[in-house]
């Protein structure tokens, strides 16, 4: 490890806005802003530009940003912490572990930030709005609860589009190029640091925002679901 990210862990341990691996926070998040405003999730949240993003428009509101690389996550902690964001935490963790840290309905919304598009068919589960993702956003969400997504991945995009029909999500927001109109809302303005690369080389940034069906379809409908992916990507 380089000696820039043994200072930036060392420095990390210090924040008194990071929580890493904690144990029994679901029910505290009240406590530990010091007010019951409405929490709001950035998953794999990197520097975290959405999290410090949005607390700076709301300052009514709580933002953690969830992330396991701790080098990325001390970015905006770091900041949140300069501009004296008391609204803005970050959470290190696993995403796949994500349900254990809240209690049912203590979180408001959920957005999901260019994450990795897991592009390989065998990779699919590990696409955050995969339905294994959606059940246990399912589990801390209040109901109807929104969930955003932003990449400029066509295909998550697309991919995202298809589970969304197949588990009967209320679809709120498709916006297929979010630039490409007149208008653009404050949120959608906010850019994280992989938007700024354009990795997938679409020159566009796709945006969905959707709530979940009281009841999610199971496994039966997560079979039909690979079916179709296996038809459209094909195996690897």
């Amino acid at each position: 490890m380089g000696q820039k990210k043994l200072v930036r862990f060392t420095e990390l341990e210090t924040f008194r806005n990071v929580l890493q691996y904690p144990n029994n926070t679901a029910g505290t998040w009240g406590d530990f802003f010091g007010n019951k405003n409405p929490i709001t999730l950035e998953l794999a949240c990197g520097k975290g530009e959405y999290a410090v993003g949005l607390g700076r428009l709301y300052a009514d509101r709580n933002f953690i940003g969830v992330d396991q690389k701790g080098n990325r996550i001390w970015v905006g902690a770091k900041k949140a912490l300069q501009e004296n964001l008391g609204n803005v935490a970050f959470l290190r963790t696993q995403i796949d572990r994500i349900a254990e840290y809240f209690e049912p309905a203590e979180v408001h919304a959920v957005w999901i930030t260019f994450p990795d598009p897991q592009l390989r068919f065998s990779k699919a589960k590990k696409r955050l709005t995969h339905p294994k993702f959606l059940r246990l956003y399912q589990q801390f969400l209040i109901p109807g609860g929104q969930i955003h997504l932003k990449t400029d991945s066509p295909d998550l995009y697309r991919f995202t589009k298809l589970v969304l029909e197949m588990y009967d999500c209320i679809v709120h927001t498709d916006m297929n190029d979010v630039f490409g109109g007149e208008q653009v809302n404050e949120e959608l303005k906010i850019k994280t640091h992989y938007e700024s690369l354009d990795i997938a080389g679409s020159k566009k940034v796709h945006y969905l925002c959707f709530s979940l069906p009281e009841v999610i379809k199971g496994t039966e409908a997560d079979e039909m679901l690979k079916q179709k992916l296996l038809a459209y990507e094909g195996n690897d």
